[in-house]
């Protein structure tokens, strides 16, 4: 597999062009003390904006499964999927249902959903881990629209279930305000970070806070084993996750 995406060993970001918010999820602190691997997951914003350029730097990077957690009618991409790339959707939104939505709708978009989706759509949890683990050899990518919610809780327990450092995922998921904060003016979007930023306020919380919150108590493999995720998926993913010693 070629790495050469990768500038050091402190740098994930990785440049697939027409995307803003990519990097590796390798590299990072686990409790057992060894690092996550390289080059077997990446985290992604909208892959249909990827350039042929952009494509070819996906190939390079060894990755032969993307998981798409956004709704069907969101696809739209420019290029058709390259030979040998297997799609597969699990679409987030879609799974929480009606209620959630009725319930916690309004806090979508900021950290303070992430607990509350995982407290009650353990089913899409399941669906997500279920698909990882099924997925062929080689590198994965998981992406949505921005690369920030649904990809932010997607990486959130998958890291969780890594074993890695909770500071290491909190400040993973932070990097990608900065990254995805231009794609909104690009497409003459209204800046959703003044919203983010008045809900965590009215909160009497930041971000930070929110997140090191949603990982209290939060034990990935239990939840997943309730969720009717079998032990050999979850060890499956965490191979993905985790170099072979």
């Amino acid at each position: 597999m070629r790495t050469n995406a990768l500038t050091t060993t402190e740098d994930r970001t990785l440049a697939w062009d027409g995307c803003l918010n990519v990097r590796d999820l390798g590299g990072l602190p686990t409790a057992s003390g060894r690092l996550t691997a390289r080059g077997a997951m990446a985290r992604a914003d909208n892959l249909d904006r990827l350039t042929r350029e952009g494509w070819d730097a996906l190939l390079d990077h060894g990755v032969h499964t993307v998981i798409d957690l956004r709704n069907t009618e969101e696809y739209k991409p420019l290029l058709p999927l390259p030979e040998g790339v297997e799609l597969i959707r699990v679409p987030l939104d879609e799974l929480a249902g009606s209620a959630w939505w009725d319930t916690y709708g309004r806090l979508d978009g900021t950290p303070l959903a992430l607990r509350p989706y995982l407290d009650h759509c353990p089913h899409a949890a399941a669906a997500l881990v279920t698909a990882i683990a099924g997925a062929r050899p080689g590198g994965l990518v998981v992406h949505c629209g921005a690369g920030r919610d649904r990809t932010g809780l997607a990486t959130l327990l998958l890291l969780a279930l890594a074993g890695v450092d909770r500071t290491a995922i909190v400040e993973d998921y932070l990097l990608s305000g900065p990254n995805v904060r231009p794609l909104y003016g690009m497409l003459g979007l209204p800046d959703p970070y003044q919203r983010i930023d008045a809900v965590l306020t009215e909160a009497g919380t930041s971000a930070e806070a929110v997140l090191e919150s949603t990982l209290d108590g939060l034990d990935p493999a239990g939840y997943l084993l309730a969720a009717g995720v079998t032990p050999a998926q979850i060890a499956a993913v965490r191979e993905r996750l985790l170099p072979a010693v």
